[in-house]
Parts: structure tokens; sequence; C-alpha cells
């Protein structure tokens, strides 16, 4: 499994970004679960959000419950963050994941759900 991410850059406070993730080697119709997680240096990664493959099964952290939406595209193999209302302490690299679950009740943005992980994208938010 290839996970392949982009979309990160510097915004302003308010503004917003669209994290993109391609994943390959995974049939996109399996029990797979993809999240959105985020690192500051020094800092535990933090799981954003999570959506199965299969699009049901949304979870969100509480610090961006109503400004953050996961999307999927299975014709692209894409998964999407949109990102709105940013505000300073969004400023991370976002990692995209990608893990097996065999009940889309366990599909939520924590890291032991994940094996397979991208390489990072950077979010500035000042």
């Amino acid at each position: 499994v290839q996970l392949v991410e982009s979309g990160g850059g510097s915004v302003q406070v308010g503004g917003s970004l669209t994290l993109s993730c391609v994943a390959s080697g995974l049939v996109w119709y399996s029990r797979y679960c993809m999240g959105w997680f985020r690192q500051v240096p020094g800092k535990e990664r933090e799981g954003v959000a999570s959506i199965t493959v299969a699009g049901e099964r949304l979870k969100y952290a509480d610090s961006v419950n109503g400004r953050f939406a996961i999307s999927l595209d299975s014709a692209k193999n894409t998964v999407y963050l949109q990102m709105d209302g940013l505000k300073t302490e969004d400023t991370a690299m976002y990692y995209c994941a990608a893990g097996r679950v065999y009940d889309p009740s366990a599909c939520t943005p924590v890291t032991t759900v994940f094996g397979y992980w991208g390489q990072g994208t950077q979010v500035t938010v000042s």
C-alpha cells in the first residue's frame, strides 16, 4: 500500500485548504479505514478524521469537528481532507493513513488502527 499526500501549504487564519491522498495497492472496496493525522515537533501524532472506504462511519477529533471534512473519491482512489476556518493551532505535518478493519466500528482516528502511512504534507497557518 502506498499513500501520497498533497495540498499542504501556508494559509492565513480563517482560510481553507484541501489535502489529498492517493492510495494505491489496496482494494478500494475492501474493509479499509482511511485516516488523517497531524503532528507537530515534540508532540504525539494526533488523529484528525477517519472514514471507511465504503464511505461509512466518519469520525472527527473534537478539535476539528465542524471545521474539517473527510471524503472519498473511489474512482480516483483518493481521500480528501477539506479544512475550513483554519487556526494557528492547526499548523502541523499532516499524514494520510490506511488500515485494515474487520468491522466498520473499528475505524476511528487512532494510530493503532493504521498500518500504512504517507510521508506527510506541511500545513502552516499564520
